[in-house]
C-alpha cells in the first residue's frame, strides 16, 4: 500500500466494472482485472466510480465490487469507492457501505444535476466525509457534473480532518497551482493528457483510464519527475500518449476502456448498461487499430 506521506497512492486507475454478457456484474473478472492493474503499476484502484459506470449499478453490486477487490489486491494498493449522488442521504448511505464494505477511501464528486449552491455543495461534502472514518477524495468535474468545486468551497473543506485530496479533472491548472500551495491537499490529476502540467505544479499523480493499458508507462512518468529528471518523465508520457489517445480520444473512456481490455484478452466481454450502448463495428475496427499502432496488439 502506499506510504503515509500520500495515502492514495500515485497512480490509481479509475477501473471499469467488468459485466457479464446478460449485463450482470462479473466479480471474478474484476478481482483479476485489479490483480493486473497492480501488477503492472497502481498502487490504487477506484471503483464505482464514473469508469466504473456507478450510476447504473445497485447497492448490494457496489459493496460486493469493493470487497472482491479489497480481497484481490490486500495491502498492495489503496482501494477508493465512489460515493457520488445528487441526493446528499444517498451518498452517505454509499460511503457507509463502501466502508462496511473495506474500501480505505471514498471518492465524492459534487452533486450534479441538480446545481446547488456552493453552501449546499459543502454542505453535502461534509455530510459525506462525516458519515464515516475514511479519508475523503473530492471529484472536480465539471464538464460531467455542471458544477465546480469553487475555491473558497475547497479551502473551506480542507479544513475537514477527513478531507485530504481533490482528483482534478476540471483542466484549470491556474486555479490548481494555488490551491495546491494554500490547502496543502494531496492533488491528483484527473485527466491523463494533463498528467505533466499537473506533476509540474505540484500534484502528486494520477487518477488514470488509460493506465487500464499503460499504468507502468504512466508510473514511470511520475516517478521520473519526481527523481528530478523530466526529459525522462516526457519521454515515458510520450510511450504511453498512444492508449491515452486512444482510451481518451471518444469522449466515452468506459466504453474504450472496456473495449481495449476485451480486445486484448484482460476481459471476457465489454458489455455496458444502458444507457452506455455497445461499440458499433466501425468503433471495434476503430479502437483495434488504435492497439494495434500503440503496439499493445498484434497486427
Amino acid at each position: 500500500m502506499s506510504d503515509s506521506s500520500r495515502p492514495f497512492g500515485s497512480l490509481l486507475t479509475a477501473m471499469v466494472t467488468p459485466m457479464r454478457a446478460d449485463g450482470s456484474l462479473d466479480l471474478d473478472a474484476a478481482a483479476e482485472l485489479a490483480v493486473h492493474l497492480v501488477d503492472h503499476g497502481n498502487d490504487g484502484l477506484v471503483v464505482n466510480g464514473t469508469t466504473g459506470e456507478a450510476p447504473t449499478t445497485h447497492a448490494q453490486e457496489k459493496a460486493d465490487l469493493v470487497r472482491t477487490v479489497v480481497d484481490a489486491v490486500g495491502d498492495r494498493a489503496v482501494v477508493l469507492a465512489g460515493a457520488g449522488s445528487n441526493d446528499t442521504q444517498h451518498a452517505v448511505r454509499m460511503a457507509e457501505h463502501a466502508e462496511k464494505a473495506g474500501a480505505h477511501g471514498l471518492l465524492v464528486v459534487t452533486p450534479y444535476y441538480s446545481r446547488p449552491s456552493q453552501e449546499g455543495v459543502f454542505q453535502h461534502t461534509v455530510a459525506v466525509a462525516d458519515s464515516t472514518g475514511l479519508p475523503v477524495m473530492l471529484y472536480d468535474v465539471p464538464a460531467r457534473s455542471g458544477l465546480r468545486y469553487a475555491p473558497d468551497t475547497v479551502a473551506r473543506l480542507a479544513e475537514h480532518p477527513r478531507v485530504v485530496a481533490v482528483k482534478d479533472a476540471a483542466g484549470d491548472l491556474q486555479t490548481a497551482t494555488r490551491l495546491i500551495a494554500e490547502t496543502g491537499l494531496d492533488w491528483y490529476s484527473g485527466d491523463d493528457g494533463l498528467l505533466l502540467p499537473f506533476l509540474s505544479v505540484g500534484a502528486v499523480g494520477l487518477v488514470s483510464m488509460a493506465a487500464h493499458l499503460v499504468g507502468d508507462q504512466l508510473a514511470q512518468v511520475i516517478t521520473a519527475f519526481e527523481a528530478g529528471d523530466p526529459a525522462a518523465a516526457r519521454a515515458a508520457f510520450l510511450a504511453a500518449l498512444p492508449a491515452v489517445d486512444l482510451v481518451n480520444g471518444s469522449g466515452n473512456g468506459a466504453l474504450r476502456s472496456k473495449l481495449c481490455l476485451s480486445l486484448l484478452g484482460l476481459l471476457p466481454s465489454a458489455t455496458m448498461r444502458l444507457p452506455q450502448a455497445a461499440a458499433d463495428d466501425d468503433e471495434v475496427r476503430e479502437v483495434r487499430a488504435g492497439l494495434v499502432a500503440a503496439g499493445l496488439l498484434a497486427g
